[in-house]
Order: C-alpha cells, then sequence, then structure tokens
C-alpha cells in the first residue's frame, strides 16, 4: 500500500488533480518504484473516502502519461519503462508553470489546471464504457489485427464517420474522401505535405489559432493576416490583401478565439473566392459539437458545390485529447493524391483505438455522450459565468457566445492582457491573454478561460475569487 496522503477538500485543486499530483511525486521521489503495484481503484477510494470516479480519473491521467500501467487482472502498476532520468525529466515538464506564450496543449504530459483550454471534462468521460469496448476487443483480437494498420484510416469508422457528418455536419462524403490523421496536426500536416508549397500565401484569421499558426509557418507558408469581426472572418480584406493566395485556413462554425460563427453571406462570398482563384479552404471544425443557443449554422464543406473545402475534426474535444484522433474529409478530385500520401508518408493510426471509437459510433453510445457533454457544458459553462460576473462586477465582461468550450473575459482597455495572464499562470490559473492569439490585430484586452472541467458552482466560485485575486 503506498503512503499517498488523502486530498485536502478545502483547497481549489479538483481532487481527482490532487490523487494524481500525489502519486506524480511519490514516483518522482522514488517512493513509488517502476514495476510496484499501485492500489486497487475501488480499496483506494474506500480508503480515502473518495468516489471511484475520482480514484479513475486520476488514474487514467497517470496511465495515460505513462505514469503508471494497467496489467488487466494482476493490477495497475508504476510503469517498469520508466527511469529516474524520465522520471525527472516528465515531472519538470509537468509541473512548470506554463507561460502567457504558451497553450497547455503544447506540453504532453502536462498538469490539468484550472481554466484549461480546449480540454473536454475528464471527469464525465465514460470510463466503465470504455474498458468494456476496450476489453471486448482485446478479447476478440484476431491475428490479422495484429497487421500494420490501414493507412487511409480503419475502414468501418470511416463509413461510421460518413454517415455522421452527413446527419450532424450536412456533409455528404463518401468513406474514401476520409482520411484517420493523428489528431488536427496530422490533417493539417498531410495538407501541408500534399498541396502546400514553399512561401504559399494563407489567408490566416486574425486573431486565429496560434498552434496552426505555427505548424503553417514551419510549413514554409507566408501567412497573411485577416481580421474577424461579429460576421467571422472578413473576406473583403482577404481579396484586397492578397487575391490569389493558395489558401484560406478558417474556424466558420466557432471562431477561435472569439466565438463568432461566419455569416452566411460571407461564407458564399469567401466559397466564391476560392472557386474563382482556384484556392483551398481549410475548415477547421474543432468543437462544433457544443452549441447552446439556437441552431447551428451547417459546416461550409457543406455548401462546397466546386469541391474547394478541406474539412478536419477531431475526438480530442468530444471524446478525450489523449487518442490522437483526428480525421480529414478530402474533394474527390483529391483522394488519390492523399491515398498516395498515406501509402508512402503517413503510417496510420494505431488499430485498437479507432476500432473502439468506431464501436461507440455504432452502438449509438457516442450520439448519447455527445448530448450528455452539451447539457453539462451548458450547466457549467453558466455558472463559471456567474460567478466570474459576481466576483469581478464591470471589471470583466463575459459575452456568452452561441457554443464553444471557453470564455472570453474582456478587460478594461489599454490593459496589459499577457502580463496579467502571466501573473495569473503563476499562480496555478491556466488562462491565457487574447494578444497571443493575434498578429497584427488591435485587439481589447481579454483573457480566454475554459470551463469544461468546472465541475460545480461551488468550486466555479472558488475560482473566481482566486482569480480575482491575481488579476
Amino acid at each position: 500500500m503506498t503512503d499517498v496522503s488523502p486530498p485536502d477538500r478545502t483547497l481549489d485543486t479538483p481532487l481527482y488533480l490532487q490523487l494524481y499530483q500525489r502519486f506524480q511525486e511519490a514516483i518522482r521521489t522514488g517512493r513509488l518504484k517502476p514495476g510496484d503495484r499501485v492500489p486497487a481503484i475501488r480499496n483506494l477510494a474506500s480508503e480515502l473516502n473518495l468516489a471511484r470516479g475520482t480514484v479513475e480519473t486520476a488514474y487514467q491521467l497517470l496511465i495515460s502519461e505513462g505514469y503508471l500501467e494497467p496489467r488487466g487482472p494482476a493490477g495497475t502498476v508504476v510503469s517498469p519503462r520508466l527511469d529516474a532520468a524520465n522520471i525527472l525529466i516528465h515531472h519538470s515538464r509537468s509541473t512548470t508553470v506554463p507561460s502567457a506564450q504558451a497553450s497547455q496543449e503544447t506540453r504532453p504530459g502536462s498538469t490539468i489546471l484550472p481554466f484549461q483550454l480546449g480540454l473536454p471534462a475528464l471527469d464525465a468521460f465514460p470510463h466503465a464504457l470504455w474498458r468494456r469496448l476496450t476489453t471486448r476487443r482485446l478479447r476478440e483480437l484476431r491475428a490479422d489485427d495484429l497487421n500494420y494498420p490501414d493507412p487511409l484510416g480503419y475502414r468501418p469508422l470511416r463509413e461510421h464517420l460518413s454517415a455522421y457528418l452527413g446527419i450532424s455536419r450536412g456533409i455528404h462524403c463518401a468513406p474514401e474522401q476520409l482520411f484517420i490523421t493523428a489528431g488536427y496536426k496530422g490533417a493539417l500536416s498531410m495538407i501541408c505535405h500534399c498541396l502546400m508549397e514553399h512561401d504559399d500565401q494563407v489567408w490566416f484569421e486574425d486573431p486565429g489559432y496560434h498552434l496552426a499558426r505555427r505548424q503553417l509557418e514551419h510549413a514554409g507558408a507566408r501567412l497573411i493576416p485577416v481580421p474577424v469581426d461579429e460576421h467571422g472572418l472578413d473576406v473583403d480584406h482577404g481579396q484586397h490583401c492578397a487575391p490569389q493566395a493558395r489558401f484560406a485556413v478558417v474556424t466558420p462554425s466557432h471562431q477561435s478565439p472569439l466565438g463568432n460563427a461566419l455569416s452566411l453571406p460571407r461564407r458564399l462570398e469567401l466559397l466564391n473566392w476560392a472557386a474563382r482563384a482556384e484556392s483551398w479552404i481549410i475548415e477547421d471544425d474543432y468543437d462544433s459539437e457544443y452549441h447552446y443557443e439556437g441552431h447551428p449554422l451547417p459546416a461550409l464543406k457543406s455548401l462546397d458545390q466546386q469541391q474547394r473545402v478541406l474539412y478536419i475534426g477531431s475526438f480530442s474535444k468530444v471524446l478525450f485529447p489523449g487518442l490522437r484522433l483526428g480525421y480529414l474529409v478530402v474533394p474527390e478530385s483529391l483522394v488519390e493524391t492523399f491515398q498516395l500520401a498515406c501509402h508512402t508518408t503517413f503510417g496510420g493510426s494505431p488499430w485498437l483505438s479507432q476500432a473502439i471509437v468506431s464501436d461507440l459510433m455504432h452502438e449509438g453510445h457516442f450520439s448519447r455522450h455527445l448530448k450528455k457533454m452539451r447539457s453539462l457544458y451548458a450547466q457549467r459553462r453558466a455558472v463559471t459565468a456567474e460567478a466570474l460576473r459576481e466576483c469581478f462586477g464591470e471589471r470583466l465582461e463575459i459575452k456568452l457566445k452561441a457554443g464553444g468550450m471557453h470564455l472570453l473575459a474582456e478587460l478594461p482597455l489599454a490593459t496589459d492582457d499577457a502580463a496579467i495572464a502571466a501573473r495569473v499562470q503563476a499562480g496555478g490559473l491556466a488562462v491565457q491573454p487574447l494578444s497571443h492569439w493575434c498578429i497584427d490585430a488591435q485587439c481589447s484586452p481579454g483573457l480566454l478561460l475554459g470551463f469544461t472541467n468546472v465541475a460545480s458552482r461551488e468550486e466555479a466560485g472558488q475560482l473566481a475569487r482566486k482569480l480575482a485575486t491575481l488579476v
């Protein structure tokens, strides 16, 4: 039995995260050594007077980061692959407070911090269902399943995705047009490899998703910042600055990070421009499943009569980012090009994770999970916004958008949001400054805060009060 101490219920840090940190510290200091068996979830929950789900969540995080290794009936052990050197390296990465310039999404293995962006509610993930589907797949494992995975993606998953996109996003595509990728980055890398040449001009939303910006710059693209307003991307501005740009990268359903939807007139204008210029539109539909007000607009791809849109989706926001599964829908004219790239350059994603997600979709679990998360996030968004308003009054302005997984808290004009964010991050809250998502745009100062892991009204109040002491 370990000497892991019980979590402190008076702290702001969630109980599962405290438990995770205690195990991490025990491994780092050598109190738990590689190969040591850790307590069963049921036993530890009983010993520490915690809910089993709390312990399960902590264990899943430790397993996903390589600290623990499940052994089936033999229990769970500290990973034998850990040694003193990589434990210390992993720990230093995990506990370093992120700088204002960095996103938690860029730091693999990092500790989950309050207000972290882009992370689904890990406490509400259906762990028992996932384990059951995994066990069933492993029990039915065949020799063929141990072969190299299909580089295009597991065929049944592509078929289920084709049906799902047709119903949920209005996208009518054949499974052959779908490619399973290593998350959003994998899809964007595939596009860059197949279609982009060095110094290609790319319209890029300003402000816009900074990780995509870095990846495109690394690929040699020349980014053309295009302003965003309440109607989304300013297509007229893009046509004036770079009428022959080769690409436009957009988040039309829920602009990242401002949260506005690209209006229908601008969608049509953007599609018409792409057809005239023979350019490509990269649609990042990163969290369109989460819509809380009114009726969501269909995907831009659903209006693509001229076949100029490449559509990217991901399971990171709807299931969990550790899956590293995304998907790409390409026009029929590009299918052979992308198939060749998959066979020669991209090795495909692990079969098991694809098969489990395929089962989730086939058996209806996926749609039920999304429905549950939409309801849960609507509640968590409301209590987080309410707590911030009660604590800050007029010092912060929270404008709730129709969807998404984060809030934008606008600060008074002339405020240095980067300096404030750095101070808040040093205090353990993973807010991000809006200014660091900008290229040329003169955005009003603001803070971006994820709300999906704010588990209760009480926790929302605690976090808001802590934030107030740091701003």
